[in-house]
């Protein structure tokens, strides 16, 4: 479990095709803080470290987890937003995410708001995942790269994020554009809501 408060970016120093897996291997400041099989955030993909050195760490991302997040999308020398998992007497700065990442968006739009940014994402609308709890809500949460955002402005497929400065320089938001690839989890509330009410009738 996560908590979408990015800890650093990470930078992508190798990528190795394995038949239909691809092991990315990452630098970060706190390689010498992980352990084998250890679960880390990559832009809200949860991985398992399966290799370390020195200075680098390996994960693995299997064919599933290509075709529904970014990941596939990377090259050397790219940003990553990661995250370790949750230590549970901490506090949850952000709201819970899985690393189970639902999909993918596309930035469609930015415009300045007074120092911060928003960006509007857009992704394929789907009626049968909206009756499980695949959607938006205005003042709700969403992770978008891995980052815990408030929703703005909903619509039956797409939604807007206000960036902070802080937000902007910490994650890779600040190489998002417009057409721009990110993932994007659901809040997982939503789907238990939405679960029990289908339950119920």
């Amino acid at each position: 479990m996560f908590s979408g408060i990015v800890e650093e970016m990470a930078t992508v120093v190798a990528i190795e095709k394995k038949q239909e897996n691809i092991d990315f291997t990452l630098s970060c400041s706190f390689v010498g803080e992980l352990v084998i099989d250890q679960s880390v955030a990559h832009n809200g993909v949860c991985l398992t470290v399966v290799k370390l050195t020195d200075n680098t760490y390996t994960v693995t991302a299997m064919k599933e987890t290509l075709e529904r997040s970014n990941l596939g999308l990377l090259s050397v020398g790219d940003k990553v937003n990661v995250e370790r998992s949750m230590i549970m007497n901490g506090r949850l700065d952000g709201h819970i995410v899985q690393g189970h990442v639902d999909g993918k968006a596309v930035c469609t739009a930015m415009s300045d708001a007074g120092g911060s940014t928003y960006y509007t994402f857009h992704y394929d609308f789907d009626p049968e995942m909206a009756r499980r709890g695949y959607f938006t809500v205005d003042k709700g949460s969403v992770t978008v790269n891995g980052v815990s955002l408030t929703v703005c402005n909903p619509t039956a497929d797409t939604f807007s994020v206000a960036i902070i400065p802080y937000t902007h320089d910490n994650t890779n938001f600040c190489d998002i554009k417009v057409g721009s690839v990110v993932n994007i989890e659901f809040d997982i509330l939503g789907k238990y809501i939405a679960r029990l009410n289908a339950l119920s009738k």
